[in-house]
């Protein structure tokens, strides 16, 4: 069934490999250019999800801290070293964090995997996706156009300018520890902020070490501050309420996003949120079967089923369900589970232990519910004490936890339908509507489809959607805004309008 790899070997190597790239691994936070402590010195342990050693000590910083981060972003901001630099100025530091970030790849892939569990080959991914945003914004930094328009008075002139918010905080999550902060932070320097990261406390290292490099680029102290901590409510709470950081931008949990929502409503503050999902994936009789089972490999088990955009109802069609299921199991036991340091690992660990309950109670609720677990179904321990293997799950009924809640994890809850408006109401029936994913070779069904799902973001005969240049987003409880795409820079500018009148032209 599944194979595994020797994971002792990686294991007892993954200190001393930390080590080897002790240049990026970060024992400090950063605030306003200075390498620092918690206030009292006070630090939190970051382990190897795949081993559980300890790989790290980071700052655990508090309130108080967070403060002097915030201050120091809005003292930047202010600053005439700062302000004073034009958008192409902008745009090569930018350039140069592109770049340095691109040469220490392998590292920052080493580390991402120590902290995090994702596979080595998953991690390089991860970065070069990641980068792209920094390139991106490098770009887009000169192109933040404002306008003239004609005005219907005489002796007037109607002009908008973009400028920027101010001091922007940004909260990422575990899953993809660097591309969400070059997402967002790509964006908010480009579009003149700066910012306060407060990155997971899963994988603090990746967001320290990424700010190395932003440093090493010159771009100036106070303009990139991070705040590492495990006292993730309180930070964010100030975030919301002071009246110094004008946007916040988070990624994560449907429930945090809208705390921090209505939190920050009190400064009617720019809020950017990219929220949990529950993807559709929809394969139709019309479909290639071997394209839809390719597609949902990449989907699903990136990342051991960790993203947000990962399919978690699959609805197949009566005339090619027996043949979907049949390809899909196949290739999920072959799937390779263990370190992620190993090349040829596929799958990973779970990110913690509330995750890997939450994975096990979501399919033991749907044993209870008298689903069909055809494969997988079960912890790994003799891997580790986080793994759980690859799992198909079909005949989900609806009051079952896997239906109706995103699981982030390894499994595949597949539902048989008739037709079209059935796979449709199915699909939409749900609060969350960040991605979906559907498999058809009729084109007018493609159409129809792709307008009548309730997302932001759709897959046709894809399972890989995000690219730096596209818009991404959800509808629904699924987050508002947009990031990435010339669109990403929208939630960190203000429009001006000005008006210059009495001209004289005569």
């Amino acid at each position: 069934m599944w194979r595994h790899l020797n994971t002792i070997t990686t294991r007892t190597s993954s200190i001393s490999r930390m080590r080897s790239l002790s240049a990026l691994v970060q024992s400090k936070a950063l605030v306003n250019g200075n390498w620092i402590d918690a206030s009292g010195s006070a630090t939190f342990e970051v382990r190897n999800p795949s081993s559980g050693e300890v790989i790290g000590h980071v700052p655990n910083m508090n309130v108080s801290d967070a403060q002097d981060a915030i201050n120091a972003a809005k003292q930047a901001y202010e600053s005439k070293e700062w302000r004073s630099l034009t958008a192409k100025d902008r745009s090569n530091l930018l350039k140069k964090w592109h770049k340095l970030i691109e040469q220490h790849t392998q590292e920052i892939a080493e580390i991402m995997t120590a902290e995090s569990g994702k596979p080595i080959n998953e991690s390089k991914g991860e970065v070069a996706y990641g980068n792209a945003f920094v390139e991106w914004f490098a770009e887009e930094a000169r192109r933040i156009y404002g306008e003239i328009i004609p005005s219907p008075v005489a002796n007037r002139e109607i002009i908008v300018m973009k400028q920027p918010i101010g001091v922007a905080a940004l909260i990422t999550p575990w899953n993809f520890p660097l591309a969400m902060i070059t997402r967002k932070a790509g964006a908010a320097l480009a579009a003149g902020c700066t910012v306060v990261v407060k990155p997971s406390e899963d994988t603090p290292l990746t967001a320290l070490a990424v700010a190395k490099l932003a440093e090493e680029a010159g771009i100036p102290g106070g303009v990139i501050n991070v705040v590492t901590t495990n006292k993730a409510a309180p930070i964010g709470d100030l975030f919301c309420k002071s009246p110094d950081v004008r946007g916040i931008s988070f990624t994560g949990s449907t429930e945090v996003g809208k705390l921090l929502f209505r939190n920050s409503a009190d400064g009617i503050k720019r809020v950017c949120l990219e929220l949990g999902g529950n993807a559709p994936f929809i394969v139709f009789d019309s479909a290639n079967v071997e394209k839809a089972v390719e597609g949902a490999m990449a989907s699903k088990f990136r990342n051991c089923g960790q993203t947000c955009v990962s399919a978690n109802r699959f609805f197949v069609q009566d005339g090619v369900y027996e043949k979907f299921v049949s390809q899909l199991k196949e290739r999920v036991e072959a799937l390779k589970i263990g370190d992620g340091q190993s090349c040829d690992v596929q799958i990973g660990p779970l990110i913690n232990q509330m995750q890997f309950k939450k994975v096990s109670g979501f399919v033991e609720d749907a044993r209870s519910k008298k689903a069909n677990v055809i494969t997988g179904g079960k912890p790994l321990p003799s891997i580790g004490p986080l793994f759980y293997a690859p799992t198909i799950i079909t005949d989900v009924p609806p009051t079952a936890q896997l239906y109706t809640e995103e699981v982030f994890g390894p499994v595949v809850s597949i539902i048989r339908f008739k037709d079209e408006p059935e796979a449709i109401q199915k699909a939409n029936d749900t609060r969350r509507g960040l991605a979906g994913y559907f498999y058809s070779e009729n084109l007018q069904q493609v159409f129809r489809v792709a307008k009548r799902l309730e997302v932001g973001m759709v897959g046709v005969n894809e399972g890989m959607i995000s690219a730096a240049e596209a818009p991404f987003g959800g509808v629904k409880e699924s987050g508002v805004g947009r990031e990435g795409s010339k669109h990403g820079i929208d939630d960190y500018v203000d429009i001006k309008y000005i008006c210059m009148g009495n001209l004289k032209y005569d």
